[in-house]
């Protein structure tokens, strides 16, 4: 249980950042450098690197080597953590609005 928390943890940690979420959305369509992540930026590429670390750190995404490049890609199996983490939270207050539906609609 502490375990599966750390995991959510780092994860949603990870997507706290709004930098880090764009890098998650850009590598979840095709690989990239950390140099091609880093261009939309007014940063260095050092400070990219440290956001990929985190997003790696938290298994959203896993860097791999293509010559003297790292390329970055997501890795879908945290994101369905945090997805069904989230979808716990979706039935209990799915099923909550239904009963204050039903008790509004028997007013």
């Amino acid at each position: 249980m502490v375990e599966s928390n750390l995991a959510l943890d780092l994860i949603f940690g990870a997507l706290a950042d709004a930098t880090r979420r764009d890098i998650l959305k850009r590598v979840s369509r095709e690989e990239q450098t950390i140099s091609e992540l880093a261009q939309p930026y007014a940063t260095s590429l050092a400070a990219i690197a440290k956001h990929v670390s985190v997003l790696e750190k938290a298994g959203l995404v896993t860097k791999r080597r293509n010559g003297k490049e790292k390329l970055v890609r997501v890795t879908p199996e945290a994101i369905e953590v945090a997805a069904a983490h989230l979808s716990e939270y979706e039935k209990v207050w799915g099923d909550r609005f239904d009963t204050l539906e039903k008790l509004l609609a028997e007013k």
